[in-house]
């Protein structure tokens, strides 16, 4: 190494090691004339112009980021060549941070920082010096700019702006395959020195996976890396700065890598064969069992797909993958017979649906299994040779002719015997029967196409050892038609003739229907019972005729209807006729035709009055009529004499309502004066309601003695009623109104009492014991209630 490059070496480490030392020194040149600085111009006039050099050379300032020193951080020094040191030039400070960050000393010119500076908050600060006269106050400088700029140290660690992050990879991935970058943030100045560089390492996660130092993607590291052995891994990536040297600042994440599934492994049968049972008589559908084989993927490389590849059952048997389990479901294809077959073989097979191409070196993805199915016995019911039957016959029939028979067997190896019945819920009427051994269906009654074609019977299968075990069976037996039913006119016509019709005229048009239906449709035949002076029938060959007159003129005087019998004859065998009678009337018609009137009174009737003003005056004599009636009625009830004349005459009468006396009318009948006095005069007196047949002559009585008995009286009456042929033939409770003698109360029957409840006075209850104290408040209470009110 030359001294030249040794100095050089000198210089630059002084330079680095003391950067804030600088002084900028702001020389002037000695004349202060205007001296001539490379160019010239002219000035309005045409003279030359000079320009004036600067007073001051400027250069940048570099200060350190993160001062820890007690005194003022040194920034640098400013300086004019008119300075003499005298103190007479004044150094002023503005800009950014000026007098706050960044002071100067008005004399020497020196700049100090006041306060540690970040360089990732601001990097470089823009100020502005000028330099005046004391005195004068007078720049003895142009203001001028410089700049002061922040030196970066490595004082900021590396970050990432993920704490955690998360990635995956497909397992069997290749060595070098790339799982995810991570990329690490320095805040110092890339720009100056290595301390924004950065370097990334792996501090855990190896052998598995490796990380490029430079630009932080993750890569695996090992071949081959298999799921189903490990799915999760944690790598810690370290991100270093100053190039990752020895007292660079380091950060550090974490990364979960994810190994995701890939179809590298075969489906696989836990066992080779497995045994599966059903009885026979499970329905064609029904599930058998299931197979299940196990795939160490997932999803879907995991899915399966089953099917029966080989065996004796291939026809008997399906099998359905179930995809929410990944179950083979064997079903039911046919139905099962015990006494035909009791065993089958199948060789099922699953294979993936979804295979990798790559790793078809690690085998077939598929595996086999072999199931066996035992189909067991069971005691099945009756079987019929056919599923439905249908069976045809004639409505002429004879009583209890076999129209059909049904047959079922027992397909048990016991064959046991059968026996059949019918379901009278198909069968309401019951006209038909069934022969309990051998099925045949009969007729029980008479069979009629026209009420019903169709009859839709169920016959009922049950073994005699087994009653329970049934199968039914749906037979449909057609009435086949009979020629049976005769014509007959389709609707009632309601026909008549003119007076003034014509010979030849038609006067109605007519058609029949019948109730058989025959193979070659329906064919009528029209003509007249016996040969007739005013009418003929006229075949029109089309299951229709014509009414025709034979001569002019008809007269309602002389007949005003005609009966015309018509003879109607199908054309099937046996041939059936029937007659009808059509009722010609005889009418009134205007010109044109048009009926009026065929009544022969309606000539009788005085011109002008119409039917409806008859009927008007029919309907006001029955009004009159009504009215009359009324009045009549209401007349007669108001001579009727009332049963009570007056407020006084009050009695009190019990009468038994299911005899034939009196009734309330009979008021005679009852003296209540003769119990209420018996020394009363005992008239005898007769009813009114009834007519007596024989008149008896009256006989008084004695009067009873003031002081008789009450049963005493009673039973004097009651000896004298008895042979008394005169007395009502029923007995009757006439009044409890009397009350013996000796009696301290007196009568309580309100008969004879006052008419207003303010004459009775109710203070001697109290005086009768405390029996009728009760009855004394209530009646006392009232009183006084009213007295206040």
């Amino acid at each position: 190494m030359t001294t030249q490059q040794v100095l050089l070496l000198l210089l630059l480490w002084m330079w680095l090691t003391h950067p804030c030392h600088t002084e900028m020194l702001f020389r002037r040149t000695p004349d202060l004339r205007p001296k001539s600085f490379g160019g010239r111009a002219l000035g309005n006039d045409g003279k030359t112009i000079h320009r004036q050099k600067r007073g001051w050379m400027w250069n940048q300032f570099f200060l350190l980021e993160e001062y820890t020193g007690s005194d003022y951080q040194y920034v640098g020094k400013l300086h004019s060549d008119q300075d003499k040191g005298d103190g007479s030039l004044k150094y002023i400070l503005s800009g950014d941070g000026a007098g706050t960050l960044f002071i100067i000393d008005e004399k020497t010119g020196d700049i100090h920082a006041t306060r540690r500076i970040d360089r990732e908050e601001k990097a470089f600060y823009t100020l502005r010096a000028q330099a005046i006269n004391r005195r004068t106050l007078r720049p003895v400088e142009p203001e001028s700019e410089f700049v002061i700029k922040i030196h970066d140290i490595n004082d900021n660690e590396p970050t990432f702006p993920e704490e955690i992050y998360t990635a995956s990879v497909p397992e069997m991935s290749v060595v070098g395959t790339s799982v995810v970058q991570v990329t690490a943030t320095d805040a110092d100045d890339p720009s100056y020195g290595n301390s924004a560089r950065i370097i990334y390492s792996i501090l855990q996660g190896q052998p598995y996976f490796s990380v490029e130092p430079e630009t932080g993607i993750i890569r695996t590291a090992l071949p081959n890396m298999n799921r189903e052995n490990r799915e999760q891994y944690q790598v810690v990536i370290q991100a270093k700065d100053m190039g990752g040297q020895m007292g660079g600042l380091s950060g550090t994440t974490t990364v979960n890598i994810t190994l995701t599934d890939v179809n590298d492994n075969p489906p696989r049968f836990p066992q080779s064969t497995i045994h599966l049972r059903i009885p026979e008589s499970s329905p064609v559908g029904t599930s058998i069992g299931s197979v299940k084989a196990t795939d160490a993927d997932t999803g879907k490389n995991a899915e399966v797909e089953y099917r029966i590849v080989d065996g004796d059952g291939t026809d008997m048997f399906d099998i359905v993958t179930q995809k929410d389990t990944q179950e083979g479901i064997i079903t039911v294809r046919k139905p099962l017979d015990y006494e035909t077959r009791r065993l089958y073989t199948l060789k099922v097979e699953a294979e993936n649906t979804h295979v990798d191409p790559r790793f078809y070196y690690l085998g077939p993805f598929k595996d086999t299994i072999i199931v066996k199915i035992s189909v067991e016995d069971v005691d099945e019911p009756p079987v019929f040779s056919r599923s439905s039957y249908l069976f045809e016959v004639h409505e002429d029939i004879e009583l209890g002719t076999i129209i059909g028979t049904v047959m079922a067997r027992d397909p048990d190896s016991a064959s046991s015997p059968i026996r059949f019945s019918l379901d009278r819920h198909t069968d309401l009427d019951r006209i038909f029967n069934i022969h309990s051994g051998n099925g045949s269906i009969y007729t029980s009654k008479p069979l009629d196409r026209e009420i019903s074609q169709w009859h839709n019977l169920s016959v009922i299968a049950a073994e005699i050892n087994n009653p329970k075990d049934t199968t039914r069976v749906p037979v449909y037996v057609r009435i086949l038609d009979v020629n049976d039913n005769a014509p007959q006119f389709a609707v009632f016509y309601d026909t008549f003739v003119c007076e003034n019709a014509r010979a030849g005229q038609l006067i109605q048009t007519i058609s029949a229907v019948d109730k058989d239906d025959p193979l070659g449709g329906q064919k009528f035949f029209f003509s007249l019972a016996a040969v007739n002076p005013n009418f003929t029938v006229q075949d029109n060959e089309d299951n229709t005729a014509r009414i025709l007159t034979r001569r002019n003129g008809f007269s309602r005087h002389e007949i005003s209807t005609y009966l015309l019998p018509v003879v109607i004859s199908d054309n099937d065998y046996p041939i059936q006729s029937s007659t009808g009678t059509l009722t010609i009337r005889v009418c009134a018609c205007d010109s044109r035709g048009n009926m009026q009137s065929c009544s022969a009174e309606a000539l009788l009737l005085p011109a002008g009055l119409s039917t409806g003003a008859l009927v008007a005056i029919l309907l006001c004599i029955i009004i009159l009529l009504v009215i009359v009636v009324l009045f009549a009625a209401l007349k007669r009830q108001r001579k009727k004499e009332p049963l009570i004349l007056s407020k006084e005459d009050i009695r009190d009468n019990i009468v038994s309502y299911n005899d034939e006396g009196g009734g309330e009318e009979d008021t005679q009948a009852f003296d209540i004066g003769t119990l209420r006095n018996p020394a009363a005069i005992e008239d005898k007196k007769l009813r009114r309601d009834i007519i007596p047949e024989t008149l008896f002559v009256p006989r008084r009585t004695p009067s009873a003695p003031d002081n008789t008995d009450v049963r005493d009286f009673i039973n004097q009456r009651l000896k004298e009623h008895d042979t008394d042929p005169s007395a009502p033939p029923y007995d009757s409770l006439a009044t409890y109104a009397y009350e013996g003698n000796d009696s301290i109360a007196e009568s309580l029957s309100s008969l004879e009492s006052g008419t207003t409840e303010g004459d009775q006075n109710y203070d001697y209850l109290r005086e009768w014991g405390p029996r009728f104290n009760k009855l004394a408040e209530m009646y006392g209470g009232g009183e006084s209630d009213k007295d206040t009110s």
